[in-house]
């Protein structure tokens, strides 16, 4: 009977042991998945965790890595393989240690300075994430390309593509992501600035990484910009409302209800890529403010006749959710000394825009209003020392290219030095193209 009894104690033992590990293994965390994003001047990488998180990040060399110890976590069954494309990171390695430990381990190519880990809580569609931002020296790539200044220097236009990385932006229909949409769109008007005459656009985001909020417009300011255009899709809440909107910087409230909600929408951001730094951070609070104040004042007026242009122009190929320019307090359009607006490309919560959005044939339309309005804008409001203030005078001949035209019979025809045309018009060579529009130095203008 002893011995039976003590084999029942035995199998209750061992039962309550594993029933133990059971329940330690449900209340251990969980590590879902790994994300990598190469940013300009740093890359980031977030892990993806079931709650918060208890953790450790340091530093080894020889060979260069970052440790991170997750504790009281566990790998989760359904996480995939880790495949890395970084400039930074060469692997991840992970490994179960001792105690309850799971240990990941970063394999760089370069060095980097210290990590910068942040926790960031529950933001759809992401759960507990724990970002580990590497920097490295940003001497050898610029994200904005600095403007480089003449006599007759090129319109500079920033255009900033909302979102990217870790902030997907609004979700649409199909699982379209506002944040791709925008960069392609970013990128098309890009290309159409870069291919007028006068013109250069930056762009603030060049590829699927964050950039916080109020690091966009100062990027803007770095490059010297005229004129700054935020790119966004956004969703509302209704799938019902539809429509491109642009909006320039208001300093009262918002002027509708679906404007204030898309406020807090994109302000929010900041939430998920990480608090940006303070502008003008080196005054007094009541200082700082007021000579914001100023300097806003001025801009808000070049900003609103820009918008109604983008938006006049945007309404030749796509519905408006309003006949008007709007305004609302977006932190990106709160530069002193920038002409900004944002632009919304339409609602990805509504079916319809949802698919167009999707389409590159759509993007590429929308990104041609966009910048044939800001280049409408800027020739009517020629920055001073710019080239298209040269095309703007009343006293500046341009002549358009036709079949058999060459260079030496249109310097002759307009007497001045086909050099002097070259100069003008940034000509290597004395090859033109039929259709090109060409400008005549005026008289006395030609060196």
């Amino acid at each position: 009977m002893s011995e039976s009894l003590g084999q029942m104690f035995s199998l209750a033992k061992l039962a309550l042991v594993g029933l133990l590990g059971q329940l330690c293994l449900a209340q251990m965390n969980s590590l879902e998945g790994v994300r990598v994003h190469d940013a300009p001047n740093y890359t980031r990488v977030v892990f993806d965790t079931r709650s918060k998180l208890n953790y450790q990040v340091f530093t080894l060399d020889n060979p260069k890595r970052v440790v991170i110890d997750f504790n009281d976590t566990a790998i989760s069954q359904k996480l995939a393989p880790w495949q890395v494309d970084s400039r930074v990171v060469a692997g991840i390695r992970r490994a179960e240690r001792q105690h309850g430990i799971y240990r990941v381990v970063l394999d760089l190519k370069r060095p980097v300075k210290s990590p910068e880990p942040f926790v960031l809580n529950p933001v759809r569609p992401y759960g507990y994430r724990l970002v580990i931002d590497l920097y490295w020296d940003s001497s050898e790539q610029k994200g904005v390309v600095q403007a480089q200044l003449d006599s007759q220097r090129d319109v500079v236009v920033a255009i900033d593509a909302g979102h990217g990385g870790e902030d997907p932006g609004a979700i649409g229909v199909n699982k379209v992501l506002e944040k791709n949409v925008v960069l392609s769109i970013a990128r098309g008007v890009k290309r159409h600035l870069d291919a007028a005459t006068g013109f250069k656009a930056v762009l603030v985001r060049a590829g699927d990484y964050y950039v916080p909020l109020r690091k966009r417009p100062q990027l803007a300011r770095e490059a010297r910009s005229d004129f700054f255009v935020s790119i966004h899709a956004d969703a509302f809440k209704s799938p019902t409302v539809s429509g491109a909107s642009v909006y320039a910087l208001s300093r009262k409230r918002a002027t509708s209800e679906t404007a204030r909600w898309l406020v807090e929408n994109e302000n929010r951001s900041d939430l998920i890529g990480g608090v940006g730094k303070v502008v003008l951070d080196d005054y007094d609070e009541s200082v700082a403010e007021m000579l914001l104040d100023l300097s806003m004042d001025a801009n808000l007026i070049h900003s609103i006749d820009a918008g109604e242009t983008v938006l006049a122009a945007l309404s030749e190929v796509a519905r408006l959710h309003k006949g008007r320019l709007e305004q609302a307090g977006f932190v990106v359009l709160k530069s002193p000394d920038v002409p900004s607006i944002l632009v919304e490309t339409g609602y990805i919560s509504n079916p319809s825009e949802a698919r167009l959005l999707a389409t590159s044939k759509y993007q590429q339309r929308i990104a041609r209003a966009i910048a044939d309005g800001v280049q409408e804008y800027m020739r009517r409001n020629p920055p001073p020392g710019s080239l298209i203030a040269v095309l703007g005078d009343s006293n500046t001949v341009r002549h358009l290219v036709k079949r058999g035209d060459t260079l030496s019979e249109i310097a002759l025809r307009y007497d001045v030095s086909a050099a002097a045309i070259r100069h003008a018009n940034r000509l290597h060579g004395n090859v033109i193209k039929t259709g090109e529009v060409l400008i005549i130095p005026r008289l006395g203008q030609e060196s």
